[in-house]
């Protein structure tokens, strides 16, 4: 059912759509899911047309923009950016990206950056989206590295009040954060089916050390409930998780820290001496209460206790290296690469009117961030959910840029070590061995089954943005299921 009107001066045309997913009853009438009916409407503000599509099941409703041309100038390839709104007064921002190579049947693959509180936008412009900023240009450029090359490309600002989302926050701690995001595929299906049944891949970083193995067991669970007519929706075809520089476990990392800031590859940021004092004052004013927080019920004062007892201890020791970028130590304090130009690129109202955006731009939210830090979610550990994804056979990359002292790899290594699975004791046992692009050693890697290490070297804590070519090499690897890493050349025979 379709009809037009006019108001304001704009034209709207409403139609309810009754997507896909026929079925057909006894007396050969068509019922559509309910997963995917909606109703969908377009509408001209400020001379840019928005479509607006209400999803049915969830209630969550999709504001965006089509072809902005912004960024993705490749001819051809299409993309959308705005908002989808998870409850009341929640408006998470999206910007999606088809793939430059046979998006109709390529995978779609969902990027998360971390924080907690931080933009998407990040990965977006300084790591593996469709442009970025060169030899100081205030204008994007095609980026031949991005993801979107491979896959088809959604990148999401959450919990609300990171980046562009805007509106009410109810997340205070990972696991009240994935439903949200769930709830939004789920709207985003429900506007572009043709998606559903695709590959999936959940990538992040960083905080998403938390976010992702949170997110993929709570997407896991969801298609359970959908298969078991528990819950309406449509199940996500998650085939593959990958998390860079992550943080997974306080513990494990805290201590991994002080390893790696006498014995990286670089130089030394402490001498032998100061590390001892530090493993000293580690395993009384941070072990312990971490270890309460991790070993009972996790209740928040536990919790609390551990976030600053280790607080505490890396103040105290921060003193010795001052002058290094956190997240690059080759670079000195407030390193600028990757440049953060476009963050000045996204508050020009011009850019912003063109992609839908409808508040200020925030790369990080104080705001957003609180309620986890109040919830101390950051010294919960998330090694037991991803050791659960791992041993269900989940397809999960665990890599890391060698540079980045915030979440380094030393930390990265132990993490994916500490996972109780099947295949454990194997992993522990087998040896790296080089990983290779276009011939040349980029990193090492360690594979068993579905599980993989990679350590990648000349990197900080952006690994595509330090080593794009690599980067999206291992994407594809890790989507495509490869038991083992092979030379780009030879996935571009494939």
């Amino acid at each position: 059912m379709e009809f037009k009107f006019s108001q304001g001066g704009a034209i709207l045309a409403f139609t309810i759509y009754l997507l896909s997913t026929q079925f057909q009853t006894a007396s050969g009438s068509t019922i559509l899911s309910p997963e995917l009916r909606g109703k969908r409407s377009i509408v001209e503000r400020d001379g840019v047309t928005h479509t607006i599509f209400e999803h049915e099941a969830t209630g969550a409703q999709l504001d965006f923009v089509k072809n902005s041309g912004v960024c993705e100038t490749t001819p051809g390839v299409n993309q959308y950016s705005g908002y989808l709104n998870v409850g009341t007064n929640m408006s998470m921002w999206f910007w999606f990206f088809e793939a430059r190579h046979e998006p109709s049947t390529a995978p779609l693959a969902l990027w998360l950056n971390g924080g907690p509180g931080c933009s998407s936008m990040i990965g977006l412009f300084q790591e593996n989206g469709p442009c970025n900023f060169v030899n100081g240009s205030s204008t994007p450029s095609l980026n031949p590295y991005s993801w979107n090359e491979y896959a088809n490309m959604l990148y999401v600002d959450q919990p609300i009040g990171s980046g562009f989302s805007y509106g009410t926050d109810n997340v205070n701690s990972t696991v009240t954060a994935a439903p949200f995001v769930w709830k939004l595929m789920q709207a985003f299906f429900a506007n572009f089916p043709q998606y559903e049944t695709r590959d999936f891949g959940l990538f992040t970083e960083s905080y998403g050390g938390h976010y992702g193995p949170e997110f993929a067991y709570y997407f896991e669970n969801q298609n359970t409930a959908i298969l078991e007519n528990k819950v309406k929706g449509l199940p996500i075809n998650l085939v593959a998780l990958g998390i860079n520089n992550g943080w997974y476990d306080d513990i494990i990392q805290e201590r991994e820290f002080i390893s790696f800031s006498q014995n990286n590859s670089y130089f030394p940021l402490i001498n032998a001496t100061i590390a001892a004092d530090y493993m000293a004052d580690y395993n009384i004013g941070c072990l312990a209460p971490l270890e309460n927080c991790n070993a009972t019920t996790g209740e928040n004062a536990e919790c609390f206790a551990g976030q600053e007892g280790c607080n505490t201890v890396d103040n105290k020791y921060s003193v010795y290296y001052p002058n290094v970028d956190a997240y690059d130590i080759r670079q000195p304090g407030n390193g600028t690469f990757p440049p953060e130009t476009y963050v000045n690129y996204l508050t020009d109202p011009k850019i912003m009117k063109a992609i839908g955006a409808k508040v200020t731009y925030s790369k990080c939210s104080k705001a957003a961030s609180s309620p986890f830090g109040a919830d101390s979610d950051g010294e919960r550990s998330f090694i037991p959910t991803l050791s659960n994804l791992v041993q269900s056979g989940l397809r999960t990359l665990i890599w890391a840029g060698d540079a980045d002292s915030v979440c380094d790899w030393f930390g990265g290594l132990a993490s994916v070590n500490n996972l109780t699975w099947s295949g454990g004791d194997r992993f522990r046992q087998t040896g790296v061995q080089n990983y290779t692009v276009g011939g040349v050693p980029g990193g090492e890697f360690k594979n068993v089954e579905n599980l993989s290490w990679l350590r990648v070297f000349q990197s900080g804590h952006e690994v595509p943005a330090f080593q794009p070519a690599l980067a999206l090499q291992v994407f594809k690897q890790t989507l495509q299921k490869k038991a083992d890493f092979l030379d780009l050349d030879t996935l571009r025979n494939e």
